[in-house]
């Protein structure tokens, strides 16, 4: 059985992201699941899906002014890193270090997409953004400069009553 599953508790209710990230889970229980003869190409495939994943994310973050020194690409950053360091073992014939990567990505995904692709997920809906197009329904409710930080609340400017009001 994979160490994740997809279910609800993982949906963000932006649809771009949860095929995406239903699609990531998937890859991931079959990495899991692999013989040796099949993990390499799947890690691969992973790898790859992952790249073009974290991409989209930053482009929407991009594009709605909730970029720049984020915390949240710094991870797909990092991330994106280990798992070409585990393709590159990987290539070397050492296994054991994309096993281990595999169980522990699950747990990060899992912390990952409740944090902070919760708070992109907020914002990209408060916004009215459709990753599909790039528009923006309510451009009003950009933030006046870009995101810096995690793009949590904590980090984030505050609402204003007004922007509370029309969200």
């Amino acid at each position: 059985m994979a160490t994740l599953n997809w279910s609800e508790e993982l949906e963000l209710g932006v649809a771009a992201m949860d095929a995406v990230h239903q699609e990531f889970v998937a890859l991931l229980a079959e990495v899991e699941a692999a013989s040796d003869a099949q993990v390499l190409p799947l890690w691969r495939r992973l790898v790859d899906h992952t790249a073009a994943h974290f991409g989209a994310e930053d482009r929407y973050m991009r594009e709605t002014r909730f970029f720049a020194s984020n915390c949240h690409t710094t991870h797909h950053h990092m991330v994106l890193e280990v798992l070409r360091e585990g393709l590159a073992m990987g290539e070397r014939g050492e296994l054991a270090p994309i096993r281990q990567m595999t169980r522990e990505l699950a747990t990060w995904f899992a912390q990952h997409a409740e944090t902070m692709d919760t708070a992109l997920a907020t914002h990209l809906s408060r916004v009215g953004y459709d990753p599909a197009t790039g528009t923006i329904a309510r451009p009003e409710l950009l933030p006046a400069e870009p995101i810096h930080g995690c793009g949590g609340s904590e980090c984030s400017p505050a609402e204003t009553a007004t922007e509370t009001q029309a969200a």
